[in-house]
């Protein structure tokens, strides 16, 4: 493994984590009023085109990033559609 491999393997870790803190929050807290769902929408989209992208070059960071992403951004949808405000 190249240093340049292991600094997109740590940028994929770090990208992944990005939602962590919210989706942790949002649990503990039942609050979602303040997130936006044009937000949410539109990370879960683009982390589906990412996937695609990632999964045609056989991406392994891209693939695994956008797969931790691609389901927070979903738990945050779940949350905004049924926790009330």
């Amino acid at each position: 493994m190249t240093l340049i491999d292991i600094v997109g393997h740590f940028g994929s870790f770090l990208s992944s984590i990005t939602f962590m803190p919210q989706v942790y929050k949002a649990w503990q807290s039942k609050s979602v009023g303040d997130l936006s769902i044009y937000t949410i929408l539109i990370v879960t989209f683009s982390t589906v085109v990412w996937l695609v992208y990632g999964f045609g070059y056989m991406l392994w960071p891209v693939i695994i990033c956008n797969s931790i992403i691609c389901f927070l951004s979903l738990v945050l949808l779940y949350f905004k559609l049924t926790f009330k405000k």
